[in-house]
């Protein structure tokens, strides 16, 4: 039971982060700081709006039962391409800090989807 517990709360959040993530991303213009932090890592303006479908599609994918490890999957690669990026830039400060976000996906899939039989 508090397993289940724990993984939804785990799912409800890296749901919610996926969304968020990715309409920020369609919604970068707006947040120089958002587009300062890219343009540090060397990703390219039109390369934002390609990450937020992604993310949003990550979103979708961990609510749906069959598709749940797939989307802990992509999420824990594109956290490990957002740290890769942070580490050729030479900012160790952001590939320390998606360390945790790393750990979400991870975590989930040992604990597995919380509303199976």
């Amino acid at each position: 039971m508090v397993k289940n517990i724990i993984s939804l709360t785990l799912l409800i959040i890296s749901a919610i982060l996926s969304f968020y993530h990715g309409w920020g991303s369609f919604n970068y213009k707006k947040n120089p700081e958002s587009l300062k932090m890219m343009g540090d890592l060397g990703l390219t303006t039109w390369s934002m709006p390609v990450f937020g479908a992604a993310a949003i599609v990550v979103g979708f994918l961990l609510v749906i039962p069959k598709t749940f490890f797939i989307g802990n999957l992509l999420n824990a690669l594109s956290v490990v391409f957002i740290m890769a990026l942070a580490l050729r830039s030479g900012n160790i400060k952001i590939a320390l800090i998606e360390i945790p976000f790393l750990a979400i996906p991870l975590i989930l899939i040992w604990l597995k989807y919380p509303f199976k039989n």
